[in-house]
């Protein structure tokens, strides 16, 4: 909807009725004294959450996914803070809130993931340099069994 009408023409004419607002007080275009139409403000944040989008869904790549993911976190980061700059009622930035919290859910799910993948693949490496056992060794007799011979 921020790219174009098709949609909803309503909620687009509304959508760029406020990045107009938005472009105007833009951080870093402040800090550089650069004008950045709200046009192009509007298209490239549209563009990005698209790819991102398709990146988190269809792409199975994890570094892939997670690139996206910073990507739309720090435009949800952007988007909650400029809707705090222009004094935005809470309904215009839930949006932007219920994304940035999923988004640090899938973050924090993502390192839990990676965090147990790297102890699995820490096992897995002593097992590998642990010396074999000594002795017989009767797999089809049970442990209590084995010992009391």
């Amino acid at each position: 909807m921020k790219i174009t009408p098709y949609i909803s023409k309503e909620l687009h004419k509304d959508l760029r009725q406020e990045y107009v607002k938005y472009a105007k007080i833009i951080p870093l275009a402040r800090w550089f004294n650069v004008k950045i139409p709200s046009k192009w403000y509007r298209r490239i944040v549209g563009g990005l959450e698209i790819v991102c989008g398709i990146a988190l869904t269809f792409i199975p790549h994890r570094r892939t996914k997670q690139v996206a993911n910073w990507i739309l976190l720090s435009l949800m980061i952007g988007a909650i803070s400029l809707h705090w700059a222009v004094d935005d009622k809470l309904e215009r930035s839930a949006p932007a809130l219920v994304f940035f919290f999923m988004l640090t859910c899938r973050l924090v799910v993502e390192w839990q993931i990676q965090r147990q993948d790297k102890a699995e693949a820490a096992k897995a490496a002593a097992a590998a340099l642990k010396p074999p056992t000594t002795g017989p060794t009767h797999s089809h007799i049970p442990a209590k069994l084995a010992k009391s011979e």
